[in-house]
């Protein structure tokens, strides 16, 4: 059995290895993406299908709420406390674009924890899931 059991699942065409110098970034990644497949569904989550292209409305959108309303800057960290929905994408994309950096929070950490990773990574911001907001509250 091979040691990389996931490659018997590619499809015919991908390759088992990627050449991470293609791209500059994961923002350009990203924009290469929208650009070859805007029509195509990007994410399905809970029922709701988004296309690049909307993903990339809303990425945009996202990314200057975040420098024009909150004023973060290039290099600051974003945290992120989300699970696995449509919102996370969205997030994830948009914080880089604005020219941040995502710092990925587990949703189910206690309040210790989320104050030791906000303390340690430097995060001034936190983009999170109302059903955790009560962990960040005891935090703050």
């Amino acid at each position: 059995m091979s040691s990389k059991p996931w490659l018997a699942q590619y499809q015919n065409g991908v390759p088992e290895n990627t050449d991470i110098e293609w791209y500059k970034s994961l923002t350009e990644l990203f924009e290469s993406s929208v650009k070859k497949y805007a029509d195509l569904p990007a994410f399905y989550n809970m029922g709701t299908t988004i296309t690049y292209q909307e993903l990339d409305v809303l990425v945009t959108q996202f990314a200057s709420y975040l420098q024009n309303s909150l004023g973060v800057s290039k290099g600051d960290r974003v945290a992120i406390m989300s699970p696995n929905l449509l919102q996370y994408p969205v997030t994830l994309f948009g914080v880089l674009k604005a020219g941040a950096t995502v710092v990925n929070v587990n949703p189910l950490y206690t309040a210790r924890e989320l104050e030791h990773q906000m303390k340690d990574s430097g995060a001034k911001t936190i983009v999170i899931v109302e059903n955790f907001a009560r962990t960040l509250e005891e935090v703050i």
